[in-house]
């Protein structure tokens, strides 16, 4: 959680009006509490960026743990980085352009908002949509051969000590899209221990979102650490419930 104990607001800066505000409604299933912020087309509705709109949603977002701004096009930057000039310095310092992609970049800054992250996590976070940090690790695991539970962690099906793992056959009709992932993510990211999903990262969007589950379909839950298995438990408890929509 940000010292603060508020959450990091996003902005999304569009050359559409309606581009920005479908964002901040997709991005709002996933992160109802963060301050998701539109700030698409001009001042008159036309095809292009604002200055007074980027300013104004940028102090609509910002509540004092920072804020993300997620650009669709490179003039877009060029007016976010000519409002951000125009900022007291006190707050430039805690706002941040972030070259990812707005869709997904922002999706995952989204959810580690609503986790509570800081901004250095925040920006982290969209940036494994640009294959930063996290994202080229997440995507080879994605990609790769997902780890055999029997043959990493020595069996599967315990959960409350080290090197362990839980199945479960996921329930929901939809697979483990959007909303499910951003549970499960804001549900490891409470969690210290590293703990994985069919390989990859629990608490990378993204990379959950990529395993591309069905529903039917088996997802391992495993931690190698020795603190693990309360996470372990509670992800796959959650799994099991169908993530409340099932």
């Amino acid at each position: 959680m940000a010292e603060s104990g508020e959450r990091v607001g996003i902005v999304f800066v569009s050359h559409s009006k309606q581009i920005a505000e479908g964002l901040v409604d997709l991005a709002h299933q996933m992160a109802p509490d963060v301050k998701l912020i539109p700030a698409g087309g001009t001042d008159d509705g036309r095809i292009g960026t604002s200055f007074e709109l980027v300013t104004a949603g940028v102090a609509a977002a910002d509540s004092g743990a920072g804020v993300a701004l997620l650009c669709d096009l490179g003039s877009a930057i060029l007016t976010a980085e000519t409002a951000l000039d125009f900022l007291d310095d006190d707050v430039r310092e805690r706002v941040r352009i972030v070259d990812a992609p707005i869709v997904e970049g922002g999706v995952a800054a989204a959810v580690a908002a609503q986790a509570g992250d800081g901004l250095d996590a925040v920006v982290a976070a969209a940036l494994t949509a640009a294959g930063g940090p996290g994202g080229d690790s997440a995507s080879a695991e994605a990609g790769g051969a997902a780890v055999t539970p029997d043959e990493s962690l020595g069996g599967a099906g315990t959960g409350a000590s080290a090197g362990l793992s839980r199945t479960v056959t996921l329930i929901n009709a939809d697979g483990l899209h959007a909303r499910p992932a951003a549970e499960l993510v804001k549900l490891a990211a409470t969690f210290k221990p590293k703990v994985t999903v069919n390989g990859v990262d629990a608490k990378s969007l993204l990379a959950i979102m990529a395993l591309g589950v069905t529903a039917g379909s088996e997802v391992v839950i495993a931690t190698e650490d020795p603190d693990g298995g309360p996470a372990v438990d509670a992800i796959a408890e959650l799994a099991a419930s169908g993530f409340g929509e099932a």
